[in-house]
């Protein structure tokens, strides 16, 4: 049984990775539309991580960036376990070292809707919580030249 749900969860990580191709591809249509089956799918009940990972590409796929927006809130919901799904499915330390790229996609969001103080919240939290991160790893260095990059955009603007 445990094997069955292993197997289960690598195709759905599978399926969310072939839907993100598409959409860095350019066919963002088709990835939201992928992506909106594949959240109705999941439910609430659904794993926390694919919750997150699927909210969080389906943002990318929006066009209008309130949407951009509410998708990347729903993604911290999950992540943080306040979006009503169940727990306890993936190790805490996964989603906990996926928070800073969450809240720096909120950060960004938040620029692009004008509201730069909003955005400098997250990006302090971003930064605080890639400065804890153990790892240190590519990922991690991307996630925080990104936060560096947009904290100098914001640097000149009020707030």
């Amino acid at each position: 049984m445990v094997e069955q749900q292993e197997a289960s969860g690598d195709a759905v990580m599978t399926r969310i990775g072939q839907t993100a191709i598409l959409l860095h591809a350019g066919d963002r249509q088709e990835a939201r539309s992928r992506f909106e089956a594949l959240w109705e799918e999941l439910g609430t009940q659904g794993d926390p991580w694919h919750r997150c990972m699927a909210a969080h590409y389906l943002a990318d796929a929006q066009d209008d960036p309130r949407d951009e927006l509410l998708w990347d809130l729903r993604a911290l919901a999950a992540a943080d376990g306040r979006d009503g799904g169940r727990g306890g499915e993936r190790p805490s330390a996964e989603l906990h070292g996926f928070r800073p790229s969450l809240h720096l996609g909120l950060a960004a969001d938040y620029v692009k809707l004008g509201r730069p103080e909003a955005a400098r919240i997250h990006l302090s939290r971003a930064r605080a919580l890639s400065d804890a991160l153990t790892e240190q790893g590519r990922p991690a260095l991307g996630v925080r030249e990104a936060i560096g990059r947009l904290e100098a955009r914001l640097a000149g603007e009020p707030g």
